[in-house]
């Protein structure tokens, strides 16, 4: 059985713009490929491949040319870059970023400002227009130029409505549609996703893992979140809830989590909580950041240190769960928590050992992420480019 036939999201026209997909993700990854190597990356059949290459052609996005493979006449097919810039956005607790890039990938310009984004979703969105307004003025590109625009939120998304789910760490945003507020002001399609979907993304494609097809990206800031990969593909579940392993129950008696349950993983290792743990008297007090109690830790302070190893205690027993379930090849953690390194992996892998099915737990890599804190606007701009295809 090929592996178009196991794609099933429901109508012929579903299942071939999934196949669709496969092949123009196969191109961008691969570059020029004949149809026999699409085939084999896609693992679909021959016949599907022709088809679907001839509909791209005529749509314009790849171009084909006659060539040889051992010996043989083949067609290699080439994706073609569109013109004009794209516009990636990436919203978190209290900042807003906006990047410009090029149909390559390319970040072009990139801007941040500190604003207060969970308090009122309205002029989050005003002043994420505002900011990509004056980068585009200053980048001299017309509107009509922009290609492609995506944005990231830390919450699930609706797939189908563009509604931010009732879990978000930014709880007047539930309910809330920003992709048809940001298309209304900027009066172009914007894609909207999770940013530790994006994060995903943008790992799988450009960071720590490159290359691989079974990926799990668990973001930790103010909640905790996954993207998950399969197959290459992202999992977003039936109505986007896919991912949110921050409220996986861990302790029954624990701290009411703000979802209503008690001792989610996310009343454990969440930012929140983490820095309500510091001491009142230390070298890191309460009112710090998260990024202060990590970089405290790095430098030898036995109470911050001891933070972060419960913290990658209890992450452990709830990444363990998630690697049950899903079979990775690696784990990427991100986040600003991830900069502690093995004080945070060393903790994590021991709970792991203890939770996971040892087959399991043989070839899976456990890896800091790559690209830092630019994983999610970098997974936007991607976004934004399969869009524009």
């Amino acid at each position: 059985m090929t592996r178009e036939a196991q794609v099933t999201p429901g109508s012929q026209a579903a299942l071939r713009q999934a196949n669709r997909e496969r092949v123009v993700a196969a191109l961008r990854r691969g570059g020029t490929l004949t149809q026999a190597e699409i085939a084999r990356a896609t693992g679909l059949s021959a016949a599907s491949v022709s088809n679907i290459v001839r509909d791209l052609r005529s749509m314009g996005t790849v171009s084909v040319r006659e060539t040889s493979s051992n010996g043989r006449r083949a067609r290699a097919v080439t994706l073609l870059r569109p013109p004009g810039v794209l516009v990636a956005v990436d919203f978190t607790h209290s900042r807003v970023t906006v990047a410009l890039g090029d149909t390559q990938g390319h970040v072009l310009q990139e801007e941040s400002i500190d604003y207060d984004v969970a308090e009122d979703p309205a002029r989050g969105i005003r002043r994420a227009v505002w900011l990509t307004e004056t980068l585009l003025t200053q980048a001299r590109v017309d509107r009509s130029m922009v290609a492609g625009a995506a944005a990231s939120v830390p919450g699930p998304v609706d797939p189908g409505s563009g509604l931010i789910g009732d879990i978000t760490c930014m709880p007047h945003w539930a309910g809330f549609n920003p992709g048809a507020e940001l298309q209304e002001r900027l009066g172009l399609p914007v894609q909207v996703d999770n940013d530790a979907n994006l994060c995903a993304l943008a790992e799988t494609a450009e960071g720590a893992a490159r290359g691989l097809e079974h990926v799990v990206y668990v973001n930790v800031s103010q909640g905790v979140g996954a993207g998950v990969i399969i197959g290459g593909r992202l999992f977003r579940g039936a109505n986007g809830n896919a991912g949110e392993i921050g409220h996986i129950g861990l302790d029954e008696r624990g701290p009411v989590c703000r979802c209503g349950n008690r001792g989610c993983l996310e009343t454990l290792v969440g930012a929140p909580y983490l820095l309500d743990m510091l001491p009142q008297q230390g070298r890191v007090r309460h009112g710090a950041a998260l990024l202060d109690l990590v970089r405290a830790a790095c430098e030898g302070d036995p109470g911050c240190r001891r933070i972060i190893a419960e913290a990658g205690a209890a992450l452990g027993r709830g990444v363990a769960i998630v690697v049950n379930m899903f079979n990775p090849q690696m784990v990427v953690i991100g986040g600003e928590i991830a900069e502690a390194g093995e004080l945070l992996l060393d903790p994590m892998r021991r709970a792991m050992e203890l939770g996971a099915l040892g087959s399991a737990l043989g070839e899976l890599r456990l890896v800091p992420g790559e690209l830092g804190r630019r994983a999610a606007l970098r997974g936007a701009l991607r976004s934004a480019l399969a869009s524009t295809f």
